[in-house]
């Protein structure tokens, strides 16, 4: 059954690239009107266009600028009907040597930003008896990642966090959930293949052979597999969802 976003709206960060590329178009098919969020104003302009249907929009902006956020956002008719809050893991690293400003910079792009970004389409969304919001995060959450130190404890306060929301707007029929993206063919994904094979001294592909083989369907994802899962819990369909971690990741984590 195709999902229908049509007299829906959509705003989708980290949008100029992988999984929020492909979210973006898959709501677009199904009729939303597509905001898009990124840093790149012109690879934004660039998209609005590929994409199908009328009425898209963007926001140029660096989540991480949460002041610059705040102020764009007071300018901005924020009747979203549909929040899908993405943005790039920081840098790999082990926990035991991470800097301060690493914690900071991470908190501020995903904590803060998504708090400020929920609170500019609350009122719609409490309004109109309606919203979705999902967050893109990690497996981590369940699992943490080796060498993703200062990743795994930010993704984690993403996850409570949501949680935490989802409580608290379940009455108003606003749904919080987050999707968390195994091994995913993007540009996140073949950073951190060329930094564990310089770690390893294996080449890329060698490093790529052995990520696959800890993965039960032997292959990585591509963005469009884990759009899907975005897409479905932003549907009309998936309602009664709230408050859940998705795993996307070929049964590669071991928890329940």
């Amino acid at each position: 059954m195709p999902f229908d976003f049509t007299q829906r709206k959509a705003l989708v960060c980290g949008a100029s690239q992988g999984i929020g590329r492909a979210v973006s178009h898959l709501l677009a098919s199904g009729g939303a009107q597509v905001t898009v969020v990124a840093r790149r104003e012109d690879v934004l302009q660039s998209l609005i266009q590929e994409l199908p249907g009328e009425g898209h929009d963007f926001i140029a902006v660096d989540l991480s600028d949460t002041e610059e956020l705040k102020n764009i956002l007071t300018i901005k008719d924020m009747d979203y009907d549909i929040l899908v809050c993405n943005a790039g893991g920081p840098p790999a690293g082990p926990i035991s040597t991470a800097h301060e400003e690493d914690y900071l910079t991470a908190f501020k792009t995903h904590v803060i930003a998504n708090s400020i970004l929920f609170q500019a389409v609350f009122p719609h969304m409490k309004q109109n008896e309606f919203g979705r919001v999902i967050n893109i995060i990690s497996t981590s959450v369940k699992a943490p990642i080796p060498n993703l130190g200062v990743s795994n404890t930010i993704r984690a306060a993403v996850a409570s966090w949501a949680k935490t929301l989802s409580l608290e707007v379940g009455e108003y029929n606003i749904t919080v959930n987050n999707v968390l993206p195994g091994y995913t063919e993007t540009p996140r994904l073949e950073a951190l293949l060329k930094k564990a094979s310089e770690r390893s001294g294996e080449s890329v592909e060698e490093t790529a052979s052995s990520w696959k083989g800890k993965v039960p369907l032997k292959r990585f994802a591509s963005a469009e597999e884990v759009a899907h899962g975005v897409v479905f819990l932003a549907s009309q369909q998936a309602g009664y969802i709230s408050g859940i971690n998705l795993p996307v990741d070929g049964g590669r984590t071991a928890s329940l």
